[in-house]
Formats: C-alpha cells, structure tokens, sequence
C-alpha cells in the first residue's frame, strides 16, 4: 500500500534522526507494473547452512531467485569458483541455480563436501545465498567386541555404557534385550541422555534378560545392534520371590542394606553449561541409592518457568524450550531417600547466535529521495557487521558519494538511478552467522491508476460503503477526490481518506449519489478515474408472519410482503428449522406468501421468509404449531370443551442455598385437557433485563422443584403450563433471589483469530451471559504471541467482545487465548487457539507455465507451485486467465473477453476447454487468496488446430412446384479452420418406407441447389454439413413441405428406384391386366365345366418377360406350392383359396369384390418372381399361347 510522502521539512528530521525511511515505495501486485519495472535479484529459496545428504541419492543444492530481468547464476566452493561445466556429473537446473550432482553413473559423494555459495546476477546487482556446508550423512558400524559378564552385588548402583560409533546425524539411542524386547525402564532403572544405562540399584529380578544398546541412524533407516551385556547379581537371597516386588520394606526383606543417594551422572556437587538462546536446555541428574532416591528441581533466586519447563525421565531430566537470557543463572537437584539427600548445582550460561533485531528491507526510492538500510542484529557475545554490495566488500566497491555507512546503517542521500544495487549485511560471532540481501532500487514512474476505469457502485440507503482508487507512482503521488467534477477536496466529516486512496463515506445518504473522481499527482504527471456512487432504498418485510396454531388437515398461511428498491431483482425464499424448504405439491409459494394444505404433524416448525436482493437482505420468522386429531370422547367429561391452562399462582421460594432454590407454585384450571409440562423461566436485571429465558422444564405431575442456580445472577421466576391445546399465560414472576458472586468457572467460546487488514489481527469471541459471569464487572484477559517464534504473550484486558491486534506481519499464525475474569478472579486457564492475521496479496506468479494443445477446443496446463512464504494467505485456487486474440482465418472478427478458468487448491495441473477451433490464444496464471489476485505470470501464446466447423445457418428449403426443390443456407457462424465444402445427403421417403440416401459435395463457395424431383408424392429430408481438413461438422436437418392432399401411404415404397404405381400408363396398363385375367377366369371355369383341357403348368410358375430395366430385383411373385385351384379341381367364384407365401395373388385380383388398389389404381404390395429355368425350357409351346403368359410379359 502506498504512502504520502512526507513534507520537505519532515524529510530534513528523517535525516537528522534517522528514525524512519523517507520516502520508501511499495511495489503494486498488479502484473502490469511489475513486468515493467526492472528489479536487482532477490533469493526466493536456498537449502539450509548445515546440509546433511544421504549418500545413496542424488546430491541437490537449491538456490533459486527473481529479478527483472531473470538473473543469471554461479557458484563458489570453499570460496573458490565452482566449475559447474568441466564436472559432467554436476549440472544446473534451468532457470534457476539450483546444484545437481548425479551419481547413476558411479563417483563418490564425500568427494563433493565442502562450502557452497550461490551468486545470482543480473544488471542491476547480485545477490548471495548462505554459506551452505555440505556433509554426507554418516553411519559407522559398531567395533566388535567380546562382553564379559558384568558381576554386581544387589543393591549395588550399576551403569552400562552404550558409547555409540559417531554418526552424522547423531543416532537415537535405545535398549532392548537381545530377542528385542524392549527394557522396562522406571525411576530405578532408565537411560541418560549420552544413552548409557542406570541402574540407582540391581535387584535379583535383574539378570532375569540381557541388555544390547541400539542405534537408529536417521538417513539410511538402520538399526545397529551392540553386544548385549549378561548380568550377574550376587545376593544374601537366593530366590527371586515375586511377592517381595511390592513388600513396603522390600530391600530389608531381601537383606539389601540401605544407603545414602550419591550421584552417578554428573559427578561431583557443581557443574557448569552452556546453551544458545532458542535452543532447548536439558539438564540431567541420575542418582543411586536405596531405596531409589527422589529427584528434584529448583532454580536459585526464583522459580522455574512454568510455560517452558518440563520433567523427563522420571523427574531426571529438565528440558527448558526456547531458552533466552533470563533462563541463565544456577539450578540444582535434590536427590533424596529415607536416608538422607544430597544437590548438585548446575551453572547455566546462555549464549547467542546472532538474531535480528532489524533485519534490512528492500528500498524503493523515486529519483532525488533519501533512504537508509539497518542491519542490527543481537547476539552474545555481540556480533559484528560486515556489508556488502553486489557480493564484493563495501571497502573495495568503487566510491559512491551518495552513500555513507554509520556501522549498522547505510544512508542514502538524493538517490539516482546510478545507485540501483544489492547489498549484503552479514553479522556473525562465534556461534553462527547471518546474511540477508536488500537492494536498492530507483524508479521514476509517473501516475498510473491500477483499478477499472468508471466503476459503478451500488450500496444501500444508510450503510457504510468504501470508494477504492488504487494507485501508483514514484515519487509516490498526492491523492484527492471530488464529488461531481467540481467542489474542494473531499475529506472530514461523513468523508475519511485512507492511505491507499481509498475513501470511505460513514453513513450513505440520497444527496451522496453521484459521480466521484479520485486524482493523484506527482511531478511527472496525474491519472483520474471515477466512480459512479447509486444509492439504493434498503429492503424491508413490512408485513410478517405470524405464530399460528394449525390442526391437522387444514389450510395454513404465512404471509410475508416486502418492499425493496424497484432496481433491484428481488428473491423471496422461505427455510423450515433454518435450512431451505423443499416446496412440494402440498405448498404454493406465491410472491407475498406461503400456503400450505392439508397441514401434517411433520410440518411443525419454525418458518423463515428471506427477502433478498443482490445487495441485502431481511428475514422474518414464524412458528407453526401442528395440534393432532381430537380423539373421539368417551365420556361426558371428554366431550367438553377444551382449552389451554389457566396461568399457575402463588410462586414462592424456599430453601434457600447458594446455588439452588426450591420454587413452589399451584397449578391453574386445566381447561378439560391435562397439563403435560410446566416450563419454568428466569429473568435477571443486569446483562438482559426485562429477557426471560427458559430455565428447566417439568412434569405435569409435579408443582415444586429444585432449581439450580448460577454465581452472582438477581433471579427471578415465572412458570407456564402447557397441555394439548397450548401453553398459558405466563404465571405472575415471583420475588427476587440474588446468589453470591465467584470466579467465572468457564471461558468465552468460538474465539477467532481473523485479518481484516493485511496489517492486523481481529480476534473475536461469543461473550458470556448472565448465568456464567458468576460476579460483576465480566471482561476478558485476552492474549495472544507468534506461533512459530514462542515469543512471551502479549496481553490486554477488554470489556467487549472483539480486540484488533495492529503492526501484525502478513498471514501468520497466532496463539490466541481468551480468558474471563470478574471483580471474584479469573476464569479457568483456556486452550490456545490457533488465529492468523491478515492477508496480503500473493507475491508471486506460478512459474515454468507449460501449455499443451490436447485438441481443437481444450488445453491441458502445468506450472509450478508458488512458495508459501509468497502467497501471503490461505491459498484458494491457482487461476488461469485466457483470451482469443485473433481467428487463423482472415478478416474474421473474434470477441477478446477474458475468461478465466479455477483450479481450486494446490494443485500443478488442470485443463482449460471450450476453446475456438483454428485461434490464437494468450494466457496468464495467478496464485489467488482470500485476498484477491497475485501477479501474473509471463503471458503463454498458443494456437489450437482446425476444427470441424458448425453447423450451416439459415438452411431454407423451398419447393416452388411438384417438379424441384430449391435449398439455400448461410456459411457457419464458427468455421473452425479453412472450409472446403459442404455435404448434402438426402432421401425420399413414404410413410415410415425411405429411399437410397443420395450424397452431393459441394464447393465452400456454393450456397444453393436445387434438386429434380422424380417422384411428386414422396417427401424428402435433406441433411447439410460443411467440412474442413479435419472433418464434416454438425449438421442442420430440414424436410420438405407435405404436398397437399397428401393421403397416408400404406404400399411399400421400392428402394432404389422411382415409384411407377403413380404414372397414368401404368395404372391403364394395370386396368387391362386386370380385365383381360378376369375374362380368361371365366374362360377357364367354363371350359372345366365342359370337361375340356388346357396346357395349364402344375405349379403356376410362368417365366417373365424381359426385365424392366428400371427394377433392379423386381418382378413379380406368383409362387403357390401348396394351393392349385386350376389342376383337377374347381376353384370357387369368391376366391376363397389359401394363401401361405402372398397376400396378393392374381387370384385374388381376380374378384372385383376384394380387390386392393391405391386411390390413383396402382396395386399395393411388393412382387418377386422365382424364375425355374428348366420348367420354362419344357413348356414353350404352352407358354406361348397362355393369356397369363402375356399377362407377365406385359408386367
């Protein structure tokens, strides 16, 4: 966020005093600005100073950094350049220096140990990594050798040392038994930190298993096992009885003589140690004796630091966490028995590696300003400061007369652009070190405005609403607003202007809607933009739903009107018990209410109406009480009325106690309907006076009770009955009872820790109520410190229920603790509670974007995952913003509307779809936080392939007569790729018979086409698509219109060819056919009747004549095996002869009573002929004189 800066006489103190940085610029997220501005190098990620790597992998050394433009790196080992190119197995990842040393191919790690550093560069500066000491992790095998039984007397102290081969880590030192059993340690027997085994005093039940000392080394997940030892213990009791484990004097009982505690581990009274501040302080005592002695801690001159310190080992060990100076000073332990005791006094003395007071920050000035660099850090003994620039010592940097060193501070006087550079500050003493890189960098930008320009506000009439401006410049720009382009600057009164350019109006009225502009100015230039304020009436339910008291199987109603901004889109919802309501068919929902029919026991509940508009909303609340069916009476006293209770009377305490009180009431007239309950409540008269709560509940039967009662609460109490119709009137309250306050016995729940600024922490809680304050003057301790540095609590007492924590860094975590107390003490100790504080920005863009092209319309993406300390928040989504910035085919007009695509969590992948066919596209990713947007990533470019283009528009089809069909279409809105064609397919179809589907390609310039028809009655379907290189497209379907007087078909259409049954030769043709078989019928009938005889074939199998060449398969089927009417038998005048193979025989045609024809007199069916090739070679001569031979040969 920027910041004014300061007037010139200001700017002369700030010099004079050094106390603050003049001047100092903070570089916007927006991605614009910083792909503009050059900036020196910055180290993001190193490895740690003391490097531990496992020798069975790869060696990785990380050093990685940003800058504008990107650095280049290199480094130095044991302060020697580092020749990354004559060592083939060493190489660096690209864009970054991060150090690979491979080792598939053979070598040694422990070749490569040493001191490394890392350089990254570019032409503003250099930057330097840690000194990082690499070591190759170590695990030493155990030295053979050949134990000894170890012969002890019982009740002797006894200690079996481990002395562990050095390892690298350091390896976990545990016993266990040599069939791994592990040793049952207690306060007589257990391990010391250096790993040896104590014994305060052996016992027989000791030699029962053998003791082997393990080591567990870290890297290599190995387990190295010593010799185990055998124990001897020599005893006035032989035998082991089990019984004397417990005995009260079991050493007498086994004749052990008792003793004074002496220690084994430390020797002597005193010793000394040294500890570095942040580290963990264990201090170890481990005695003998019998009985086992007991041990015990104290600290001279005070006591131990309760929140830090804790007892290990059985009271032997002391562990002090996170040690700082004020744990110095001596501590002893007391190791006592019935014998007697002795101490041992431990001098502690606390170092220090060096740590930060103030670290230095980059710096960011404007030509001409003045700025300074501390580095003050901390240590014991006190470290010194060194600086660098550019990795070279300062001494020996050319001289720079702008630049002055006072020791831990660098002052900048009227900066140039010259002056850009990286300084080092390293401060060390003989504990350790610390480096930190700041640059200085000098820019002079004029005003830019970093929001969308005349953005449109809405806010309701009376709220609070912020303007946001945001805006940069170097040096950093003045900032004003103006109300309608004219009137003095707006600040004061309903107006407050924040740091950042924004503006606040406190309480929105009518007379604020309008136009406001924001202007900033700095000596280079000014920006503007506005903001257009509208101010809306706020959304009210002036008409509420209403309590109802419903029985089963009626009709209810809710009613629920509202009145809101007519502007604005209003939704009214109703909720059942708060969640939605599913509205079935038994329910109406209407504008300004809720019905509900037939009303169900189910239906009981509380019913919210929620009246809401994209900018607020109003709730109202109902509850509906369901009464089940009344039972039919059975008596004169059932068949009465029935009504809710009369109000119970004459409420009187008793018994009173400090937490308890016996109220007694007389019940009222139950109205023919018992009472079920009685419900009794409270009132007091100091947090909600005149609010009554409900306190217990009790049955029907009963008219006394024993209520339990809270700390420091003036009671009072009311009862009400309820039966089966309802609940009565409230009983008139009863006298007052005020109980003894007490320390609150509770804390305050849902304590929150939350940003609402990237600079604060608010931290929130529900507060207590009347019944758990248990005094007066309730307020809260609250506290809270960093997580991670366990620094000492801060804390502040607060009579609310919120407290903002100011000056906190960006998004880290929080130990929040609320704890309440009252005028009688405080509440118990309360769980920590972990908060952050508030989100800034990302600050970095997701890096390594790679974009594959998966097909014409989808894109899959990968890129690497942002550091956490640079998200600054809880990391949402990482974001992809894309847009299509031009179509591959010429003078074709593209939308470059950005979209954007979400891939929630931290996640590497995801894929990018819908996308334009044959198009050139840009993208850019951000890492996205509770926050907003971080910077964009470098812009990717990519280009989709071809695409099967869309569907024709405007596909026409119009049939101008019975003899064509004109078709027309528009190209495709989306051609995907280069056109080259289209493709038509259509068919004629009948009824559900369709034709051959017949194909024409067409040029992709051709628009229209007209088809012949061949057949006036038959409708046809055309189907169009356009194609490209890749593919037809999707297609557009169209039919032609009916013909009218269209009849329903019901003959079969033939495929593959016209349908001749509707041509007028045809139909005459078929007409003499018919005709001339009617009369050969009666030919042959008469002539059976007189006995005579014709050349009639047995099967009726006539050959046809030649085929027609316009019937591929086509003649006609006049087959009929088993019925022959014509051979020695006479076939009757009705045609009544079986048909098994045809429907349609001649025969039948034959009687003009069943005849079957179209309306234009064609013959309905399909014919086929079975030719018998030898059957027509022996009846020529027969053939040829038959009428049905001429018959077929006309067909």
């Amino acid at each position: 966020m920027a910041r004014q800066p300061p007037p010139p006489w200001v700017h002369a103190a700030f010099l004079l005093c050094l106390l603050s940085l003049g001047g100092a610029i903070e570089i916007p997220m927006d991605p614009s600005i910083q792909n503009e501005l050059t900036q020196p190098p910055t180290i993001t990620k190193q490895s740690v100073k003391d490097h531990i790597v496992d020798p069975r992998d790869n060696i990785l050394i990380e050093c990685e950094a940003k800058g504008n433009p990107a650095p280049s790196f290199h480094w130095t080992r044991n302060s020697r350049f580092f020749n990354i190119a004559k060592d083939p197995r060493v190489s660096m990842r690209r864009r970054s220096g991060t150090l690979v040393i491979d080792f598939r191919s053979g070598g040694r790690p422990e070749e490569y140990e040493g001191e490394y550093q890392c350089f990254a560069r570019n032409k503003f500066g250099t930057a330097l990594s840690n000194r990082i000491r690499l070591q190759v992790s170590k695990s030493p095998l155990w030295p053979k050798e050949n134990l000894d039984p170890v012969v002890v007397q019982e009740g002797a102290p006894l200690t079996l040392q481990c002395n562990p081969p050095p390892g690298l880590p350091s390896p976990v030192i545990f016993w266990m038994s040599s069939s791994m059993e592990p040793i049952t340690q207690d306060k007589r027997v257990s391990q010391g930190h250096n790993g040896d085994l104590y014994f305060s005093n052996v016992m027989l039940q000791d030699m029962q298993t053998d003791y082997s000392c393990n080591a567990r080394f870290h890297f290599t997940h190995t387990i190295q096992q010593k010799n185990p030892f055998t124990l001897k213990v020599l005893t006035n009791h032989p035998y082991n009885d089990s019984s004397l484990r417990n005995h009260p004097d079991m050493y007498s009982a086994r004749g052990v003589a008792e003793r004074t505690p002496s220690f084994m581990y430390p020797q002597g009274t005193a010793s000394s140690q040294m500890v570095l501040r942040g580290m963990d302080l264990l201090l170890e005592c481990i005695a003998s004796g019998v009985p086992t002695p007991d041990i015990a801690w104290y600290k001279k001159g005070g006591d131990l630091p309760s929140d830090k310190a804790k007892f290990e080992n059985f009271n032997k060990a002391l562990r002090i966490t996170n040690v700082s100076e004020e744990d110095s000073g001596e501590y002893f332990c007391l190791a006592s028995n019935k014998m007697g005791s002795i101490r041992h006094t431990i001098s502690v003395r606390v170092k220090a590696a060096p740590y930060w007071l103030d670290e230095p920050k980059n710096l960011i000035l404007a030509p001409g300003e003045d700025g300074r660099l501390v580095c003050r850090a901390n240590g014991n003994p006190k470290p010194t400061v060194q600086w660098m620039v550019n990795g070279e010592p300062l001494q020996s940097a050319p001289p720079n007369p702008n630049r002055e060193v006072a020791g831990d501070t660098i002052i900048f006087r009227d900066t140039q652009i010259s002056s850009r550079a990286v300084y080092q500050c390293n401060t060390s003493n003989e504990h350790g070190y610390l480096l930190a890189n700041a640059f200085v960098s000098v820019l002079d930008v004029p005003p830019r405005m970093l929001s969308p320009r005349n953005q449109l506000i809405r806010v309701i009439l009376y709220n609070r609403t912020r303007l946001d401006c945001p805006f940069f410049g170097s040096p950093i720009p003045t900032l004003r607003w103006f109300k309608n382009g004219q009137g003095s600057n707006l600040d004061g009164g309903n107006y407050h202007v924040y740091e950042n350019g924004s503006l606040e109006i406190k309480m929105i009225r009518k007379e604020d809607q309008g136009i406001y502009t924001c202007v900033a100015t700095n000596i280079l230039g000014k920006a503007e933009n506005q903001v257009r304020l509208e101010v809306k009436d706020p959304t009210r339910i002036y008409r509420m739903p209403e309590d109802q008291v419903a029985k089963r199987g009626t009709t209810v109603q809710l009613e629920c009107r509202v009145k809101h901004d007519p502007s604005l889109k209003l939704t009214v919802s109703w909720l059942k018990d708060d969640e939605p309501l599913y509205i079935g068919n038994r329910m109406k929902k209407e504008d300004d209410s809720l019905t509900i029919f037939g009303v169900a026991e189910r239906d009981q509940g509380s019913y919210t109406c929620v009246a809401s508009t994209e900018l607020d909303q109003d709730l109202a609340k109902a509850y509906l009480t369901v009464l089940a069916d009344q039972a039919t009476p059975t008596n004169r006293l059932a068949a009465l009325p029935k009504g809710r209770p009369d109000r119970p009377r004459d409420l009187e305490l008793t018994d009173l106690a400090e937490r308890s009180v016996r109220l007694t009431w007389i019940p009222g007239d139950d109205n023919n309907s018992p009472i079920t309950d009685y419900v009794v409540q409270f009132e007091e008269d100091q947090f909600q006076p005149g609010v009554w709560h409900d306190h217990s509940k009790y049955p029907g039967s009963v008219n006394s009770a024993v209520l339990r009662l809270s700390p420091y609460v003036n009671y009072q109490f009311r009862v009400i009955a309820v039966n089966e119709v309802g609940s009565s009137h409230p009983s008139l309250p009863s006298e007052r009872y005020r109980t003894s306050g007490a320390p609150p016995e509770s804390n305050p729940g849902d304590v929150k820790g939350e940003g609402t600024r990237k600079n604060n922490m608010e931290i929130t809680w529900t507060p207590m109520n009347a019944t758990s304050a248990f005094g007066p003057n309730l307020r809260y301790i609250v506290k809270w410190r960093r997580r991670e540095t366990r620094e000492a609590w801060n804390n502040v007492t607060v009579w609310g229920s919120r407290y903002v924590v100011g000056q906190t860094p960006v998004y880290v975590p929080y130990e929040i603790r609320v704890q309440a107390e009252n005028d009688f003490g405080k509440g118990p100790e309360p769980e920590s509670v972990i908060g952050y504080s508030g989100e800034d920005y990302p600050r970095a863009a997701p890096t390594e974007v790679k974009v594959r092209v998966m097909n014409s319309t989808a894109i899959s993406l990968q890129w690497n995952r942002v550091y956490p300390d640079t998200v600054q928040g809880q990391l949402r989504e990482y974001r992809a913003y894309y847009w299509r910035e031009s179509s591959l085919l010429k003078n074709l007009w593209v939308s470059q509307k950005r979209q954007q695509a979400s891939f929630p969590g931290d996640r590497l992948r995801g894929v990018v779809s819908r996308l334009f066919p044959y198009s050139n596209y840009k993208l850019e990713m951000v890492v996205v936080n509770g926050r907003g947007d971080g910077p964009r990533s470098e812009t990717k470019e990519f280009t989709t392939p071809e695409g099967v283009p869309s569907a024709p528009r405007r596909f026409r089809v119009r049939q101008p007569n019975l003899e064509t069909i004109n078709l027309e279409w528009d190209h495709p809105e989306h051609p995907n790729g280069i056109m080259t064609g289209y493709t038509l397919k259509y068919v004629a179809f009948n009824g559900t018979k369709v034709g051959k589907q017949i194909v024409e390609n067409f040029s992709p310039n051709q628009t229209k086409f007209t088809v012949q028809r061949t057949d006036p009655v038959s409708r046809y379907r055309f189907t169009l698509s356009a194609r490209t290189q890749v593919g037809s497209g999707e297609a557009v379907t169209e039919e032609s219109p009916a013909p009218p007087n269209e009849a329903t078909p019901t003959a079969a259409y033939t495929n593959n060819q016209a349908d001749i049954a509707t041509q007028g030769w045809f139909i005459g043709l078929m007409c003499a056919i018919a005709l001339l078989v009617l009369i050969l019928l009666i030919v042959c009938f008469i002539k059976r009747s007189r006995g005579g005889k014709y050349p009639v074939r047995e099967k009726k199998d006539v050959p046809l004549g030649p085929e027609d060449p316009k019937e591929e398969d086509g003649s006609f089927d006049y087959s009929d095996e088993d019925n022959k009417p014509l051979q020695g038998s006479q076939t009757s005048l009705d045609g009544t002869i079986k048909q098994q193979e045809s429907d349609d025989s001649l025969v039948d045609y034959g009687e003009g009573g069943e005849g079957q024809f179209n309306e234009d007199g064609s013959f309905i069916g399909q014919y086929t002929v079975k030719k018998d090739k030898e059957e027509t070679e022996g009846n020529e001569s027969s053939e040829a004189t038959s009428p049905v031979n001429a018959i077929y040969s006309l067909a």
